[in-house]
């Protein structure tokens, strides 16, 4: 059985998922989870903490880095307040998809 893609494309970008753990010891991709209604998202913690908007402007902050993207070109279209987020990435979303299968084949496995 394979794991859904935690994104979807459509014709602005795409749409990722995201589970966010804030005030973790790093900030960082730690792979994919699937969640109980066997969705899959992009799991990832920040150091930042859930206030006043710190943890989501690190996540963009991170993403941006990650995925040699503009900040602005990324916006929490859902969560702003949960751990379970969509977030989208503006652009080509070929490009965008290339980029992000790049850089979850890059994470280190899960322990």
């Amino acid at each position: 059985m394979t794991t859904p893609l935690p994104w979807t494309s459509g014709p602005d970008g795409v749409r990722l998922a995201v589970r966010l753990t804030p005030r973790a010891s790093r900030t960082g991709l730690d792979g994919l989870v699937i969640g109980a209604d066997g969705r899959s998202a992009v799991q990832l913690r920040v150091a930042a903490p859930p206030v006043e908007g710190a943890a989501n402007a690190a996540l963009v902050a991170y993403l941006a880095d990650a995925l040699d993207l503009r900040r602005r070109d990324i916006r929490i279209v859902s969560g702003e307040t949960a751990r379970q987020k969509l977030v989208a990435l503006a652009g080509d979303s070929a490009d965008l998809t290339t980029r992000l299968d790049r850089w979850i084949a890059a994470a280190p496995p899960r322990r």
